[in-house]
């Protein structure tokens, strides 16, 4: 146990030098916050509030971006394989990573909080604890992802490509960005295959409609699930050395993380009601979305 702290204290002071962990983990979520409370909420608090999840969940995700392009620069600068010759294993490395990239990130969640009461008068936050808990589990998925990537690509350039590629429909098709009632039907449609969406959706309604833990079942165990098979999956994959190279059946294998999300966006579009719930959060700001579906009042 004392191994591993100093392994994760360790990581924590080698991620504070990575300039794309303090874009992405600091930079990007204020710029994101003060644009949404300042121009998009217009300062008013029960609208802050509204936006304050995508932030939060913007916050969570970009972690994948810093952990997974340090790990690679990591592997290409050859500061992996002095930890090899150390009793450190695998999944030790791999784990540290995680939870350094926790603590990291936390001090910007209640910092955003914070904010939020202080600049923008908002005296109520939902129920805190539904809150904790997505954010907890959703910093352990996207980081389990950015462990997946950082085990399949060989330099940074590919790395940077591929989160790239990831990034922007998470971003764009989540909810994070623009309010998932606001985005087109088929859009809303494709979001329900993302892991980001459950994400967004799930910290929106414990923060703007008090929602539960136990009512964000659906959010909180795919995001569960899928950080474990990540997570799993990453320490399979992992490598310390630069000269080694990824096998082609590896990234058959990175592909399979995203059955889990096929088979339930599938079903949520054929059973769920999650763009229903989105719209009806959307509509009780008095801004409704022409371009958004109907709630389905049979539901």
């Amino acid at each position: 146990m004392r191994n591993f702290a100093t392994l994760t204290r360790m990581r924590i002071q080698l991620t504070l030098r990575n300039k794309m962990f303090v874009f992405f983990s600091l930079v990007m979520p204020f710029a994101f916050f003060f644009l949404y409370a300042g121009i998009f909420a217009k300062g008013q608090p029960r609208v802050v509030r509204f936006f304050l999840g995508p932030v939060l969940a913007l916050t969570v995700m970009g972690s994948f971006w810093g952990l997974s392009a340090a790990l690679v620069m990591f592997r290409e600068q050859g500061i992996l394989r002095r930890f090899h010759v150390t009793p450190v294993t695998a999944s030790d490395m791999l784990a540290s990573s995680v939870v350094a990239n926790y603590v990291l990130i936390f001090p910007t969640v209640v910092l955003l909080f914070f904010l939020s009461r202080t600049i923008f008068h908002v005296s109520h936050f939902g129920d805190l604890f539904s809150s904790f808990i997505l954010i907890s589990i959703g910093a352990v998925s996207f980081s389990s992802m950015g462990l997946v990537v950082a085990s399949v690509t060989n330099t940074m350039q590919e790395t940077q490509v591929i989160n790239q590629l990831l990034w922007l429909p998470l971003i764009f098709l989540s909810g994070a960005t623009f309010p998932l009632a606001f985005l087109p039907r088929v859009a809303q449609k494709f979001s329900l295959f993302l892991p980001a969406t459950y994400l967004v959706q799930g910290l929106q309604r414990a923060i703007f409609e008090s929602i539960p833990i136990w009512r964000l079942g659906i959010e909180v165990a795919s995001l569960a699930f899928w950080a474990v098979l990540t997570f799993f999956l990453s320490a399979q994959l992992f490598r310390w050395e630069p000269e080694v190279k990824v096998p082609r059946k590896a990234k058959l294998l990175v592909a399979a993380t995203a059955i889990p999300f096929l088979l339930l966006g599938l079903w949520e579009n054929k059973y769920g009601n999650i763009p229903a719930l989105a719209q009806s959060s959307y509509d009780s700001l008095g801004r409704p979305a022409k371009s958004a579906p109907p709630a389905d009042s049979s539901k």
